[in-house]
């Protein structure tokens, strides 16, 4: 039996890497920072370490045969930065792999991301798959243009009652469901590739997609474009206004709804479906403290 550790296991994609390469028959390692408050992972073993500290790591991967990790700071926390996390944590990942022997490094990584290194959680990334490239280990990247679970934005302005763009919102985009995203991940480890730039079946313009979350609430679309202008703006001014935790994220969605996000088509699940699922959970509280 093959055996997968898996790094980021407890976030959106890292659960259904779990199942997925679990559902193919291999022995799945989930890294876990604390393994009572992980919840349930279809993994055959938890085991506990930080990361970013590569002392913790030192013995984990032996006996594994590829490490995937889809490792990275969504939210800002513990006051680590992307460069801590997106780069020199996965960095430590790569050096116990190629300490322990491991035959192929696979890491998720984001689309477009040469037009993006001016955006410090894009700038780590790129970085790390830098030093990736260069190593002795065999590699994989998966570049996905966006998650389902990114989409929950739009539906959330829609259910509030206006869908805010910036420009023309023409630009593109095929956003993939995490369940699709993990079955490309397991079949390009399994064909060895190189490199896939990812997304789901369906592209949408921004517009589109502001509909379709209309669609879904039942309501009457009120979409409003913001200039390019302020955009541009609100890119040039955060960084001195704002925390770095809100900030970063910002950045990057600033900078890549301006962009076309689309990959190779994939997958077999419909955003439609998606929105649908979600607006049966309770709408998100907008005041109050915010984690």
């Amino acid at each position: 039996m093959k055996t997968v550790f898996i790094a980021g296991a407890t976030g959106y994609l890292g659960r259904y890497l779990c199942a997925e390469y679990g559902r193919r028959g291999w022995y799945v390692i989930a890294l876990v920072r604390n393994a009572k408050t992980a919840g349930k992972l279809s993994a055959d073993t938890l085991v506990e370490a930080q990361a970013t500290q590569p002392q913790t790591l030192h013995g984990l991967m032996n006996g594994a045969d590829l490490v995937v990790s889809a490792l990275g700071i969504t939210r800002q926390t513990d006051g680590l930065s992307y460069h801590d996390v997106d780069y020199q944590a996965n960095l430590n990942l790569l050096q116990e792999a190629e300490r322990a022997g491991v035959g192929r490094f696979a890491y998720i990584h984001v689309l477009n991301a040469d037009s993006m290194r001016n955006v410090p959680l894009v700038a780590a990334k790129a970085d790390f798959v830098d030093v990736l490239k260069a190593s002795r280990i065999s590699s994989t990247v998966i570049a996905p243009s966006g998650y389902f679970s990114d989409m929950d934005e739009v539906l959330s302005m829609a259910r509030s009652g206006r869908v805010w763009l910036f420009g023309s919102g023409r630009a593109r985009i095929n956003p993939i469901h995490g369940a699709d995203l993990a079955c490309v991940v397991a079949d390009a480890t399994d064909a060895e590739a190189d490199w896939i730039d990812a997304g789901g079946p369906e592209i949408f313009t921004q517009t589109e997609l502001g509909t379709l979350a209309f669609e879904t609430v039942a309501a009457a679309p009120r979409i409003t474009h913001l200039p390019d202008a302020l955009r541009k703006g609100l890119l040039a001014v955060l960084p001195w206004v704002t925390p770095r935790r809100v900030h970063g994220p910002l950045q990057f969605f600033l900078t890549a709804c301006a962009m076309d996000m689309v990959g190779t088509t994939f997958g077999t699940r419909r955003l439609a479906d998606e929105f649908k699922t979600t607006l049966t959970k309770p709408a998100p509280n907008t005041q109050g403290d915010q984690t």
